[in-house]
């Protein structure tokens, strides 16, 4: 399929290497920054422009990655009568895009994706369409660079996005408050990257919540205030400890007391 890439970041530069590898001709990439363009374009042999309104239109499907802030204004600034066009947003509802086709979908990279990664993560994609000839022909493509693909409406998207949120913006969050934590005290953050991939690797396996271990879900209040009281001179990553460990005690119902987490249960 001859395809445009609407974007030069992240999201469109790891799109276009895998479409490329997989046999797709992309016939295009936009950026509001010519370098930009002109860079990603020349690693996937593509044309490149830098005015939105002169982009091909002999693509048979555009894809749109730019920041859900800034969709909107691709939206008002193109007409592609005819052709398919998505955005790559987790956020944002697909008719949006109603301005610019009849034809519109969404084909959502459910994955952290940066274009210097040396390694190509399993990539799901949520995906959704204007009808079901759309839908089938984005799932197409989809399954082109991808065995995981999932159909999902803006709802659905909308709910596993904020899932998404939590379970990578706040844990790579949290490795980042141990990091400075680590750093500052001269200890090292690596010894801890086992664990880290350990307790990852486990919800593939089984159900978090019978995973849970820690002070925390012990009751252990003893261990907790000598924990609070190291972190006296971080008072952010005390803080985020205490309303963690807090909210840990009252999901198992374990405030200075020793219960076991809940039988293991999938899913």
């Amino acid at each position: 399929m001859h395809i445009a890439i609407i974007g030069a970041g992240n999201v469109a530069t790891v799109l276009a290497r895998l479409l490329k590898q997989n046999g797709h001709i992309l016939a295009g990439i936009y950026n509001a920054s010519v370098a930009s363009a002109q860079t990603l374009a020349g690693e996937v042999s593509a044309l490149h422009y830098g005015n939105i309104a002169s982009i091909t239109p002999h693509a048979e499907l555009y894809i749109i990655t730019v920041t859900d802030t800034a969709i909107a204004e691709i939206s008002n600034a193109i007409k592609l009568p005819g052709k398919i066009v998505v955005h790559t947003s987790g956020a944002t509802p697909k008719s949006i895009l109603s301005n610019i086709s009849a034809y519109h979908g969404v084909l959502y990279p459910l994955q952290s994706l940066r274009k210097e990664a040396s390694h190509q993560p399993v990539i799901p994609f949520l995906i959704d369409g204007s009808d079901n000839i759309v839908r089938e022909e984005i799932r197409a493509v989809a399954e082109s660079i991808s065995f995981s693909v999932h159909n999902a409406d803006d709802g659905q998207r909308l709910r596993l996005h904020l899932a998404a949120v939590m379970v990578s913006n706040f844990t790579n969050y949290l490795y980042t408050l141990a990091n400075d934590y680590c750093n500052q005290q001269q200890i090292p953050f690596t010894a801890l990257v086992p664990l880290i991939e350990e307790v990852a690797a486990r919800t593939a396996l089984y159900n978090p919540a019978t995973m849970q271990t820690g002070p925390a879900v012990r009751g252990d209040l003893a261990t907790v205030e000598k924990h609070l009281a190291l972190l006296a001179e971080y008072p952010l990553q005390q803080q985020v400890y205490k309303q963690l460990t807090e909210s840990i005690m009252a999901f198992y119902n374990t405030v200075g007391t020793k219960k076991s987490p809940p039988e293991n249960r999938q899913g």
